[in-house]
């Protein structure tokens, strides 16, 4: 078993926490902006410094490869993402990345032998924190592969037209051509020249932690739906309008979230998880009893049958009056359970039992670039113990050690999946 070095691991996570540190302990690091620019030049600086062949697609997405002993053989990926939320942490994405890194510097510093080509790479714009929607590029990409009902949400031509939250204006493929990282549509990952691809990520959840085992086998990405539920009144003045003849659309909202989590909550599911994250009140008047307020609800499991349970009580929502108002409710997202490759996932399994790394099965409640690769090419995960299971703050922390052994476990899985 070979092991990845702790030191070098150590000295990524430091060097890469400068580009868009906030000054707060993390970092906002938008898609192609000029810290992640800064980012993908280290990247590429190291990589370049172990020999490894350099590529860009048209998305800007990049791989460094280190070549096989087998010219014809296709090609085993690692990677994951440079971007961040706004405010973020010093892993989420980039320890995908810094880990891909770590392997082939492992592999060019011992020597290893490997047949195959082995690629580290940078996946563009997974947040869509700047220009939405998430995993935007890996929708592009993958998007000949994807099913159906998820493929309309990412033509090419509507990505490219994506605006800037924050100016409204400056489009996704405006950036893309400022940043100087539009490469090639044949470098682009695709089943002809790749066998199959390998994620780390932060586990972004406690449950490795509460176990006291280092890394998360992960089977699959859960399925989930997000639905808007809309509630219409009638804006009166807020001191003159009697109460009883009132039609408070924010009170129906509060009315139908209680509903929501009661009914949800009947239904006994531990495992299952659901979110209201946001909500918008119109005209959002102190002096006005609100006419239109609406709210997301987010719901995650991996069974279809659960879920299906309970979206017919979200969807009963629209059959009821709430203090007076009309509910509708649309379908904004959803996506099927992605289950891993049996075979990788067996290869992470065996990696972790092996190298002697702390270990459990997880399930991801998180979407990853992988799920939509797995539609094209075999994939699997690997997570990385989360302190207190925070994510997506600055507080967002994985140690060295961690971080190391999850790398650890990749090199040994690749190296499988090398010789199968």
């Amino acid at each position: 078993m070979y092991k990845c070095s702790l030191e070098r691991m150590t000295d990524k996570i430091s060097t890469f926490s400068q580009f868009g540190d906030a000054g707060h302990g993390g970092i906002t690091r938008y898609t192609l902006s000029p810290e992640d620019v800064l980012a993908r030049n280290e990247f590429i600086k190291r990589m370049e410094a172990i020999g490894a062949t350099i590529e860009i697609d048209d998305v800007a997405n990049v791989y460094a490869t280190l070549p096989g002993s087998d010219p014809e053989a296709k090609r085993i990926v690692m990677g994951s993402h440079s971007d961040s939320v706004k405010n973020g942490g010093n892993y989420d994405g980039i320890l995908g990345v810094m880990s891909a890194m770590e392997v082939l510097e492992t592999v060019a510093e011992q020597n290893i032998p490997h047949k195959h080509p082995l690629t580290a790479m940078i996946w563009t714009n997974e947040e869509g924190s700047l220009y939405p929607p998430a995993m935007m590029v890996s929708g592009i990409v993958c998007y000949d592969y994807l099913p159906e009902d998820v493929k309309g949400k990412f033509q090419y031509d509507d990505m490219m037209q994506s605006k800037s939250v924050l100016d409204k204006q400056t489009t996704f493929g405006q950036a893309l051509e400022a940043s100087g990282f539009k490469g090639d549509a044949a470098n682009r990952l695709s089943p002809d020249t790749y066998k199959c691809m390998f994620e780390i990520h932060i586990e972004q959840g406690p449950i490795l932690e509460d176990a006291g085992n280092d890394i998360g086998v992960v089977d699959c990405v859960l399925g989930m739906f997000n639905y808007r539920l809309r509630f219409y009144g009638q804006t009166v003045h807020a001191g003159t309008f009697p109460m009883p003849k009132r039609r408070d659309a924010l009170y129906a909202a509060s009315q139908a979230l209680c509903y929501l989590h009661d009914e949800i909550d009947e239904l006994g599911y531990s495992d299952l998880v659901y979110t209201t994250g946001e909500i918008e009140c119109h005209p959002n008047v102190h002096t006005c009893v609100p006419d239109e307020v609406d709210f997301c609800i987010d719901v995650r499991h991996e069974s279809a049958e659960v879920l299906g349970q309970v979206l017919a009580i979200v969807k009963s929502c629209a059959e009821k009056s709430w203090a007076g108002c009309s509910c509708q409710v649309d379908k904004m997202w959803n996506r099927d359970t992605v289950y891993w490759n049996d075979t990788l996932v067996s290869f992470v399994k065996a990696a972790a039992e092996e190298t002697g790394v702390s270990h459990q099965v997880l399930h991801s409640g998180a979407g990853h670039d992988a799920q939509f690769v797995a539609y094209m090419l075999p994939s699997t995960m690997i997570f990385v113990q989360s302190k207190d299971g925070l994510s997506h703050c600055e507080l967002e922390y994985s140690s060295p050690e961690h971080c190391t052994s999850g790398a650890t476990v990749l090199l040994n899985a690749v190296l499988k999946a090398d010789a199968e």
